[in-house]
């Protein structure tokens, strides 16, 4: 692991975070960033997990929301383990899926079917029963070093500081159910009426504005009237 040059790039990527609009902005960002600048990683994800249900708030790579849901619907998984052990490690650090994990062997034949060769992950914060972890990925076994963990502790830092603007899970969560029911009102208008998406979502800007309603539900209507009042 080069250091200087990994420090120049966190000085660089902690800028990038200060000019997003958003703490998912901020998120999406760490995620890709962890991509781009740790060596071997394939994907990466931010997991939080509230009263045992898993919630996807950012990632990067096509493996990660899946992993994401198995460690939920299992209720096993490194990230479950590691929030278990909170007042005592916050790293883990998995360096060859493809042998035998007997804390997690649910999740862990699972994840090689993902394509899951190897992954890292940090605890960023626990608060009752929520807390959050940014999880780094490999296709291959042996891909994190202990120099390349340390790489993911210092991308979480950042991570954690961004949740830290957020008061709760709740509030994230939300704001990723309205992105959703944007983008798909948005799909709706563009395809039945041959819009751009730009022109898609000035149109549910408009019509919030105009009538003094929320954005999320002025999409919500269009996806019911769309889908014969099918939530």
């Amino acid at each position: 692991m080069e250091w200087q040059k990994f420090a120049e790039e966190m000085a660089l990527l902690a800028r990038t975070l200060l000019k997003q609009e958003s703490v998912q902005q901020t998120l999406d960002e760490i995620a890709a960033s962890a991509v781009r600048l740790v060596e071997g990683c394939d994907a990466a994800g931010i997991l939080a997990v509230r009263k045992g249900r898993a919630v996807t708030l950012s990632s990067c790579g096509d493996m990660v929301e899946e992993s994401d849901r198995l460690q939920g619907d299992l209720g096993e998984g490194p990230c479950f383990d590691l929030a278990r052990r909170a007042d005592e490690e916050r790293v883990f650090r998995v360096s060859d899926m493809t042998k035998p994990q007997p804390d997690w062997p649910r999740y862990a034949e699972a994840a090689r079917g993902l394509g899951i060769g190897s992954m890292t992950g940090v605890l960023l914060y626990t608060h009752e029963e929520d807390f959050g972890a940014l999880n780094l990925y490999a296709r291959r076994p042996g891909a994190f070093t202990e120099d390349i963990a340390t790489a993911g502790w210092l991308l979480a830092s950042h991570a954690a500081v961004a949740l830290a603007d957020a008061r709760t899970i709740d509030q994230l969560e939300h704001a990723l159910e309205t992105r959703h029911a944007i983008g798909e009102a948005m799909g709706m208008l563009m395809e039945r009426h041959g819009m751009s998406d730009e022109d898609a979502f000035g149109v549910l800007r408009n019509i919030s504005q105009h009538h003094n309603i929320k954005l999320r539900d002025v999409a919500q209507e269009i996806r019911n009237k769309h889908t014969g009042g099918q939530a």
